[in-house]
Formats: C-alpha cells, sequence, structure tokens
C-alpha cells in the first residue's frame, strides 16, 4: 500500500507576535528613562542627599524626615508645600474654567448641522495654533508685550488706568492671570478638539429625534450632548488637571524663576527645580515629586467621581464581572 501524501501545514502570519515587536520599543524606552527614575526617586524620599558647599552630605537613611520638613518649613505661616500647590491650583483653576467653557461652546458651534459654519477648517487651525508654539517662546512674547517697556503697559498708562511704576509682573493678581491666561491659549484649541471629536461620535439620530419632538437646542445640549460627552469631557480634565500640577516653564520663564511677587507663582515642579538647582538635595526633591504623584492620582480620582455619574460606575462594575 501507498503511503498516504504528507500535507504540509500552512502557517499564518503571527500578528500578536509582531504586535509585541512594534511595542517593544516603547516599553524598553518607558522602562529604562521612566519607570526606573520614578523608583529611584521613590527610593532618594527616604535619604539624606545633598551638596552642602563642595561637599556631598549623604546618602544617608533619613525615613520619613523629609516629608516631614516639608510641612514644617513655612511660608508666611504656612507649610511650603501647601502655599506652592495652593499656588499652582489658582492658577490651574483661573485658566482651566475659561478653557472648557470656550472649548465646549465652540465645539458646539463647529459640529451643529444646524449652524453649518463655513470656514471650519480655517478656525479649526487657527485655534489650534497656540499649541503648537512652544511654551517658552509664548511666555517670552507675553513678558515683552507686559513688560514695563512693553505696549500693554504703555497703553494703560497713557489710560491713565496704572502708574508708570506699575509693574504686571510684581502684582499677585497680574502675575497670576497671566499665567493663566496663558495656558488658557495655548490649550483651548486643543480641548475643543478633543470634545469635536466626542460630539462627532455621538449618534445624531438621538439629536434628530429629541428636535422633532420639540426640544430646543439648549435642551438637548444639557439632556443629551453632554451625558453622552461626559467620558471624553472626563478624560480631557484629568489630563488638564494633571498637565496643570506640572506647570513649571510658564511661571518659570515669568517670574526668571523666583516666584514673583512673594512666591505667589511658584509652583510644585518649580520648587522640585529649585531643590535641584541650589542644593542638590535630591532626598527633599524626590519625597516633593513623590507628593506631587499623590496629589495628581488623588485629585484625578476626585473628578472621576464628580463627573462620571453614579449609575454609570455600577454598570462598568457589573460589565467587568
Amino acid at each position: 500500500m501507498e503511503k498516504p501524501a504528507k500535507t504540509k501545514k500552512k502557517h499564518g502570519v503571527s500578528y500578536a507576535k509582531w504586535g509585541y515587536i512594534f511595542i517593544l520599543p516603547f516599553f524598553i524606552t518607558y522602562f529604562i528613562w521612566s519607570f526606573v527614575p520614578q523608583v529611584l526617586t521613590f527610593g532618594y524620599s527616604f535619604f539624606k542627599m545633598y551638596r552642602s558647599g563642595l561637599d556631598q552630605i549623604g546618602p544617608e537613611w533619613n525615613g520619613i524626615q523629609n516629608y516631614v520638613e516639608l510641612f514644617t518649613t513655612k511660608l508666611d505661616g504656612i507649610p511650603t508645600v501647601v502655599k506652592y500647590a495652593g499656588n499652582t491650583m489658582i492658577m490651574w483653576i483661573a485658566g482651566a474654567i475659561p478653557q472648557f467653557l470656550i472649548a465646549l461652546l465652540l465645539a458646539v458651534w463647529f459640529t451643529s448641522f444646524r449652524l453649518n459654519i463655513k470656514g471650519q477648517g480655517f478656525f479649526k487651525t487657527v485655534i489650534y495654533m497656540p499649541n503648537l508654539i512652544m511654551a517658552s517662546a509664548f511666555s517670552m512674547l507675553i513678558w515683552t508685550v507686559f513688560s514695563v517697556t512693553g505696549p500693554v503697559h504703555s497703553l494703560f498708562v497713557n489710560s491713565n488706568l496704572i502708574t508708570e511704576e506699575f509693574d504686571f509682573f510684581f502684582n499677585k493678581v497680574s502675575a497670576r492671570s497671566i499665567v493663566a491666561g496663558i495656558n488658557f491659549l495655548m490649550w483651548f484649541g486643543n480641548t475643543t478638539i478633543v470634545l469635536m471629536a466626542g460630539i462627532m461620535g455621538i449618534d445624531q439620530s438621538l439629536v434628530e429625534a429629541a428636535m422633532i419632538d420639540g426640544a430646543s437646542s439648549i435642551k438637548v445640549f444639557f439632556k443629551i450632548t453632554l451625558p453622552l460627552l461626559m467620558p471624553i469631557l472626563t478624560y480631557a480634565v484629568i489630563t488638564s488637571l494633571i498637565g496643570g500640577i506640572n506647570m513649571y516653564d510658564v511661571p518659570f520663564i515669568l517670574s526668571k524663576g523666583y516666584g514673583t511677587p512673594d512666591n505667589t507663582t511658584m509652583t510644585l515642579i518649580m520648587n522640585v527645580q529649585q531643590k535641584l538647582s541650589t542644593a542638590k538635595n535630591y532626598g527633599s526633591a524626590g519625597a516633593l515629586s513623590v507628593l506631587i504623584f499623590f496629589f495628581s492620582a488623588a485629585l484625578s480620582l476626585v473628578v472621576f467621581k464628580f463627573f462620571v455619574p453614579h449609575d454609570s460606575l455600577k454598570n462598568m462594575k457589573k460589565g467587568g464581572k
């Protein structure tokens, strides 16, 4: 009897294998340049390790003393970490509120079939352009415009609104307002694009059905668009919050790194940079970095709980079972 011919097995392409190969460079880069420094930072936070003159002190085990010093070192009777966290949140909130209000308004306008705005491509490009400019370059431009020799200062002096001695960057309200204004101008275009993508993903048949039933545009927005947009809006707010807590380049350039006036524009990350640049205090800087991480995580969780409805969380938990 003749043996049956062996059939060759056809091996298909292992897409899973190639997927892992393609994402491997990211994980290698992340491990070397992000994960390892994060672990080292957490380790440094428990050691006394700084430079005094030309002498290097440490590393010596310090326990939680670095964390204790962050809350016992005070400025104007307030722990420095609390004061700088307050500065950071005030400037972020002052820029984030108009950022999200205007971004929501523009996103609804640009995606409205009823308005059908012409030249949308041009307007989208214009509002997104500030996001393409480096924050340092944008800050230098604003500093030049609002400086004592700048056109805005001259205009206000000639209008008798301020005196010649007034300096926008040495007044607490104006300095914080300028930082918040720059953050608003740089990011509201990006937020608009993100919210537009979310609105365009909503089933338009729901909107059309509501309008046929006589619902006004405002009612459609609050009853249909906004609830369905909430996951995207939550994502945008949390990413903006994390970026705000890590605010550094704009206030650093405008205050020349000193947080003027009277440390009212000094942010948490600027304080980390101060500790590293002046005394090479890796222990205290590491402790502050760890606190910033947990502060960001806690606030992000609060935002998530506030924006995501309770019923949605229940459905998510049921779906995960």
